[in-house]
């Protein structure tokens, strides 16, 4: 059984950037330990990068969120430094423009069970996990709730149960 991890958008801006919060940051050193583990036992690392271009604000998304951020080529766009040893020996980093990957189905057709880790549970972690969900209906799909962090809490916690009815499983 192939199992990968798919690291969503842990990127400075939502660590400690533009639109960081305390619980992204508190949650940064189980992904790090999550992950050593996983490459470890030989786990398939997949990461995304939100990613806009200096005319985000004139987007769709920039006008229901006018907060700059993830532009290409900012340090906040740049994934976490204590996790870049990880990205090095990622089978892949996938620019996304939109909360959601269409290219990720394709990267992980090999696996059998595909865990989703990262930020935000509730845009972008969620949106992935449905696009995986609605393309490989028999694989086991999986969110680890620890290594993920939402916009608030709250908002977390609504996307751990959207998932979960949606037969996404929830650890």
């Amino acid at each position: 059984m192939k199992k990968a991890i798919v690291v969503v958008d842990m990127q400075k801006d939502f660590i400690d950037g533009a639109l960081g919060t305390k619980e992204a940051q508190e949650m940064l050193p189980r992904m790090e330990a999550k992950l050593s583990a996983a490459q470890a036992a030989g786990t398939k690392l997949v990461f995304t990068m939100d990613t806009h271009g200096e005319d985000y604000l004139a987007t769709q998304e920039g006008r229901r969120l006018p907060v700059p951020h993830c532009i290409r080529g900012t340090e906040g766009w740049e994934i976490a430094a204590s996790l870049q040893p990880f990205v090095r020996a990622a089978a892949a980093v996938v620019e996304k423009p939109a909360f959601g990957s269409t290219e990720l189905p394709a990267l992980l057709e090999d696996c059998d069970e595909i865990e989703l880790v990262g930020l935000c549970t509730d845009i972008c972690v969620i949106s992935n996990a449905l696009v995986l969900k609605a393309f490989y209906p028999e694989k086991k799909i999986s969110v680890d709730a620890s290594c993920c962090a939402g916009v608030t809490p709250a908002s977390h916690a609504e996307a751990l149960r959207a998932m979960k009815m949606c037969q996404v499983d929830v650890k």
